[in-house]
């Protein structure tokens, strides 16, 4: 049916552009996509496990990529933007790549479709 990469560069809480690059994933997958969501400079922070968000009145970004993965949504992280954020493997939702960015590159160019949140 098509590819298409989700770029999410901002931080997860303070805008709703996280929740809807989750959002426009998770409706990718349900039309049968290939669909990658890249997370990249501030986006990283979206993956990182065991978010408490109970005090924000945000929904919980963290939970929202694992059910990007449980649908098959393949999410990866920049290797450098984690570096930066003091981001390691296990820091991240279970499931999520550490990829470089020539390995993002090169799933942006083979996509058909590339939104930017």
């Amino acid at each position: 049916m098509g590819s298409i990469s989700i770029i999410l560069r901002k931080e997860p809480y303070g805008t709703t552009d996280a929740a809807e690059a989750i959002r426009h994933a998770l409706g990718g997958a349900t039309e049968e996509m290939e669909v990658h969501l890249l997370l990249v400079d501030g986006g990283v922070n979206a993956a990182i496990r065991r978010q408490d968000t109970a005090s924000t009145g945000f929904v919980n970004i963290g939970e929202g990529i694992g059910d990007c993965i449980d649908m098959d949504v393949v999410v990866s992280v920049d290797r450098k933007s984690a570096m930066e954020a003091g981001l390691e493997q296990h820091d991240l939702v279970d499931g999520v790549k550490l990829v470089d960015r020539s390995e993002i590159a090169a799933l942006i160019k083979a996509t058909d479709t590339i939104m930017i949140f």
